[in-house]
């Protein structure tokens, strides 16, 4: 069997947002194609830059052609090191795709879900938290986003775990005494509502040059039995990472923004973070989060992996957190009854009572309907860029 070419599909949902084009974001898709007919799917981080992240899947497809699909490392090892200077975001989210798609094909050639290939299932069920899912249209008033209100739609909905930004919508114009107040009433509301049986996740997405503002968040919220908070500093500085984690009793997460392995092995031997977030669709993939999750295991670290982008990316991930014995709770940031979903794709994630159930289809056990992809076509889209109050920019 061998590559014949590939095929990008931009997607877009058509939904607005209330920064930069006004366009939300764009999901990045690829799929593979073979000489026998096989195809295979799979997802890119877009980062912002969806027509970047294209360019290098089409630059990667001269290398493909003519390779067999089921040689992934060769393959994989070919792009990598082929580039000669270390990938950048762009480049490693198209090589994340690539990865997906062969994983699939091969599960296709198989007859077996990408999950069995790769030492088999640990665990018959995956537990998730809700994150996209609390940005759903119909949680919003004339106000804006009504938290509370998307908790509560959250949990009836089967979920026992949600998390969300601690910072209020607005915190960019306001003081960080005001952010700080807000940020605990936040936090002791949606505590309040939801009750003392349902986890807390808290994103703080790194938004402090310095780690004393989110330090004083997590010490005043430690009564609110918080399950984790992400990124209270960046993990470009994971010895600010150490400093929070330290001064708290919340456990630490982070490792979204991580795309190669040095970064990740630099922050695992500090012990930066409790629970490591690798995201597959950015860190090289399937096989690649495999591994990560095999070198936090030597340091007593669990396994949370990011999922920011379509259901493609929450299939790859069911297949790593199936196999992975140090796996703690996946996150899922997609409506997977939202219409649109069941008319772009088939093998949709079956999920019940907050828990995703192991697919048992071959290979990813998604497929996407190309014909209905061309009814939701790319629109520009770009990251919020943060106005400080004093004018300066800030972090996102």
């Amino acid at each position: 069997m061998k590559i014949t070419g590939l095929k990008t599909f931009l997607i877009n949902e058509g939904q607005r947002v209330p920064f930069g084009t006004g366009w939300a974001k764009n999901w990045v898709l690829v799929k593979i194609y073979t000489d026998e007919g096989l195809e295979g799917l799979g997802e890119a981080f877009g980062t912002g830059k969806a027509k970047t992240t294209e360019a290098a899947l089409y630059e990667f497809e001269r290398w493909l052609t003519g390779q067999d699909p089921t040689e992934i490392i060769r393959n994989w090892q070919t792009i990598y090191r082929g580039s000669r200077y270390p990938l950048g975001t762009a480049t490693m989210a198209a090589l994340s795709a690539i990865e997906q798609a062969l994983w699939d094909i091969s599960g296709k050639a198989c007859g077996l879900p990408v999950y069995r290939m790769i030492g088999g299932p640990c665990r018959d069920k995956i537990r998730l938290y809700a994150s996209g899912y609390l940005a759903q249209p119909q949680h919003f008033d004339k106000a804006g986003p009504d938290l509370v209100a998307a908790c509560h739609a959250t949990v009836a909905a089967g979920f026992t775990a949600v998390k969300f930004t601690p910072q209020p919508d607005d915190y960019q114009a306001k003081s960080p005494p005001q952010i700080l107040r807000d940020a605990i009433e936040r936090v002791q509301a949606v505590r309040e509502a939801v009750g003392g049986d349902v986890d807390i996740c808290l994103d703080y997405h790194g938004r402090s040059f310095s780690p004393v503002e989110a330090i004083k968040l997590a010490r005043a919220i430690e009564p609110y039995n918080i399950f984790f908070l992400e990124e209270p500093a960046l993990t470009e500085a994971p010895d600010s990472l150490v400093e929070v984690k330290l001064k708290t009793t919340i456990p630490i997460a982070g490792g979204e923004r991580c795309i190669s392995r040095d970064r990740v092995r630099e922050i695992l031997e500090k012990r930066a973070v409790h629970i490591i977030q690798p995201e597959p669709t950015a860190n090289g993939g399937i096989l690649e989060t495999i591994k990560w999750a095999a070198l936090a295991e030597l340091y007593h670290i669990v396994i949370a992996p990011h999922q920011a982008c379509s259901p493609v990316s929450l299939m790859a991930c069911a297949h790593i957190d199936a196999c992975i014995p140090n796996f703690l709770i996946q996150e899922c940031n997609v409506d997977v009854d939202a219409p649109i979903l069941s008319e772009l794709f088939t093998g949709l994630p079956v999920i019940e009572d907050g828990y995703l159930k192991l697919p048992d289809r071959p290979g990813l056990g998604i497929e996407l309907n190309e014909e209905a992809a061309g009814n939701y076509p790319y629109k520009p889209y770009d990251r919020p860029v943060i106005i400080e109050a004093d004018g300066a920019i800030g972090l996102e």
